[in-house]
């Protein structure tokens, strides 16, 4: 008699103490894919606060996207561009299925709105810090030391500060926070592209931006996920429709942190390439080029054979956690761009 109301004294302690398996089901997480789609689970969400995302970006439209500001003449006949940039430090991005990450934010995206401008017009950004932390803009190019973005921090919660000089020189430019720690202001996202046009303009093409980034979403100092324009595996699910025989022009900017190196590898093609953009002669004709963080250019190729073809780091590690591509080349047979300019379609 004693033996069993021993057992079932021990089995009553036993159920208070270790829920049924029943109750832990009954303790899901709920959370929205960026399709709408709710998810619920009992397993672990990367980042329990951020649930739901609140960023919804784009790379289809981001890739042809360029923000010219907005334009009038001063006094003295100069262009003069003018933009509002927000940064903010408390939005979430699903950049996988399921893979939630904290970014920080420029406008609302990661990257930033690409910024364009002509040599010598004047570019003034109103700059705007709604985050939490302190932040500014940086950008890579010929100005003056107050508008360089390092010393002059800008306060959070609203604080604001106008950044204004002459575009140039010609080229392709990333701009970004420069808060010190660094690495963890651009791992989170705080990077755009600066584009300066020649005041002479290229030749007319179909053209587009390539940021080359990634993200480390157990915050050991190593990339878990790669991808050119923030998302991975995008362009091969979503390939980039190209026509034969027409000039792609393509600004290439690495801002890949934690990793020394990246590279650029196109399939079935050569492109021209132009180091920063500065230079109208191009230092090489290749498949594949290597980039340390923050360099940059412009690649500019034709495909005269349709079909698909991949584009992707040869640093295999990337590719195969996101850094690839598809160009799916169709027939082109009017094969003319007259009066088509910045990748704009008549």
């Amino acid at each position: 008699m004693i033996i069993i109301l021993v057992i079932a004294v021990m089995v009553s302690i036993s159920y208070f103490i270790f829920p049924s398996i029943s109750d832990a089901e009954l303790e899901q997480k709920i959370f929205v894919t960026h399709s709408g789609a709710i998810v619920k689970t009992t397993g672990e969400i990367l980042d329990p606060i951020y649930s739901v995302q609140t960023v919804d970006f784009d790379p289809d439209k981001f890739l042809r996207e360029f923000n010219y500001g907005r334009v009038s003449m001063l006094e003295d006949g100069r262009t003069l561009r003018e933009f509002t940039i927000i940064a903010e430090d408390d939005k979430t991005m699903e950049i996988s299925p399921g893979i939630f990450y904290n970014v920080w934010t420029f406008n609302g995206t990661v990257p930033g709105p690409t910024i364009r401008a002509t040599e010598g017009d004047i570019v003034r950004i109103k700059f705007i810090n709604n985050g939490n932390k302190q932040h500014t803009m940086h950008f890579h190019g010929i100005h003056v030391a107050e508008m360089d973005g390092v010393f002059e921090l800008v306060g959070p919660g609203g604080g604001q500060f106008t950044y204004e000089f002459e575009a140039g020189p010609v080229g392709v430019h990333p701009y970004h926070c420069h808060v010190m720690p660094l690495e963890e202001h651009i791992a989170h996202g705080l990077y755009g592209v600066f584009i300066v046009d020649p005041k002479e303009k290229r030749s007319p093409a179909d053209e587009m931006v390539m940021v080359l980034n990634g993200f480390d979403t157990d915050f050991d100092t190593e990339n878990n996920f790669y991808a050119a324009n923030s998302i991975p595996f995008y362009y091969e699910h979503h390939p980039i429709q190209i026509n034969t025989n027409q000039l792609i022009r393509v600004y290439v900017v690495n801002m890949v942190e934690f990793d020394p190196i990246n590279n650029f590898h196109l399939h079935g093609n050569l492109y021209y390439y132009y180091p920063t953009g500065t230079n109208t002669v191009p230092s090489t004709y290749t498949d594949m080029i290597t980039l340390s963080q923050t360099e940059r250019g412009i690649m500019e190729f034709q495909y005269t054979y349709p079909g698909k073809y991949l584009f992707h780091a040869h640093k295999v590690e990337f590719s195969e956690k996101g850094w690839v591509g598809i160009f799916l080349v169709k027939e082109n047979p009017a094969n003319s761009l007259q009066g088509v300019e910045y990748g704009t379609w008549e």
